[in-house]
C-alpha cells in the first residue's frame, strides 16, 4: 500500500490498495477511485482528488471581508 506521506492533523490521507491485478486509490474522507490496471494511474487519481477536494490548508486567503 502506498500513501500520501506526511500529513498534518485534520488532513486527509490518500492511499493505493491492490485488489488482484487492480490498484485502487482511496482517501481517508471516504472517496475511492476506479479500479486501474496501472498503479501510476491510480496514484494520479489520488493526486487529482487530493488537489481538487482537499486543497492545502496553509494557503492564505487574501480576500477582505467587510463587516
Amino acid at each position: 500500500m502506498l500513501d500520501s506521506g506526511d500529513i498534518r492533523p485534520g488532513q486527509n490521507r490518500t492511499t493505493t490498495v491492490e485488489r488482484g491485478s487492480f490498484s485502487i486509490a482511496r482517501c481517508s474522507c471516504g472517496w475511492s477511485g476506479p479500479a486501474r490496471r496501472a498503479r501510476a494511474i491510480a496514484r494520479d487519481d489520488a493526486a487529482v482528488h487530493a488537489t481538487a477536494r482537499h486543497p492545502p490548508s496553509d494557503t492564505s486567503d487574501s480576500s477582505d471581508s467587510s463587516d
